[in-house]
């Protein structure tokens, strides 16, 4: 060897080796909206530990498992039986994503596939459970917000206690055989007539008894009126016209001594 090589290139040709061999496995990125947890070859899955977005190095005998801690959006479309027995086609969409801080013990106890074996047939089995207590008819009513938030209630129950959170449950649509779809539609035509019906109803009742409220109010105030007007009070009355009467221009004559003691006015004519 010659004497003048220099010693320290024989280490740094070794690392540049190493590195160059296992850089697949040194260094490892994790994206935005990501994170990773490490499996460690001789202490196992660091549960506990959760790396964040960012270049990171690791032993090559270690391996990084990212997740995407974005929301996700699936679908599910399924037959499911309604509370009196008839056969239901539902179709959801749903959102979901790992908690973050819980991806090591996801990952130990489910695994990448968590939507496969968890987030899946737990939305399935809420669905068919909570649809299982209404009638067919119920799902195109007012009832359809609540039995939909129902199912997010019961299936993100479930899916928490596996460090998934679901974000929401949408009934996207709801397939019945066509004679049914007709007969329901037909029924609830049929009560919104009617609803309309007691309205006007109610409406005509409301007004007949603001009328008969309205002619005893006009009744009770003639009565009083015609008990205070005596001969002496019309007589003044009288006497307090004809004077407003006399100071129009045209007003001409003025007679006093009429039948019953009042003024008459004679015009131009």
């Amino acid at each position: 060897m010659n004497p003048n090589f220099p010693k320290w290139l024989i280490p740094a040709f070794g690392v540049f080796l190493f590195v160059l061999l296992f850089s697949s496995r040194l260094f490892v990125k994790i994206d935005a909206g990501e994170a990773g947890v490490q499996y460690d070859l001789f202490s196992g899955l660091k549960v506990d530990k959760v790396y964040d977005q960012g270049l990171k190095i690791i032993a090559p005998w270690n391996r990084m498992f990212v997740y995407s801690t974005r929301i996700q959006e699936d679908r599910s479309v399924m037959e499911v039986l309604s509370a009196n027995g008839l056969t239901i086609r539902a179709e959801l969409s749903y959102r979901y994503r790992p908690i973050e801080e819980n991806i090591g013990y996801l990952h130990n106890e489910v695994g990448e596939n968590y939507h496969e074996r968890i987030v899946i047939p737990e939305i399935r089995s809420a669905t068919r459970e909570v649809i299982g207590k209404y009638l067919p008819e119920e799902l195109y009513s007012s009832k359809r917000d609540s039995i939909q938030t129902e199912i997010f209630v019961l299936a993100a129950t479930r899916i928490q206690e596996k460090y998934i959170e679901l974000d929401a449950v949408l009934i996207r649509d709801v397939g019945l055989p066509d004679k049914l779809k007709q007969a329901i539609e037909r029924k609830l035509e049929q009560e919104q007539v009617a609803l309309e019906y007691e309205f006007r109803l109610t409406r005509a009742v409301k007004e007949a008894e603001r009328q008969r409220i309205e002619a005893e109010g006009k009744a009770a105030a003639n009565r009083i009126l015609s008990q205070s007007l005596t001969d002496k009070v019309l007589k003044d009355k009288g006497i307090e016209a004809t004077l407003r009467l006399a100071e129009s221009p045209n007003t001409k004559v003025v007679v006093v001594g009429g039948d019953d003691g009042l003024p008459l006015i004679l015009g131009n004519n």
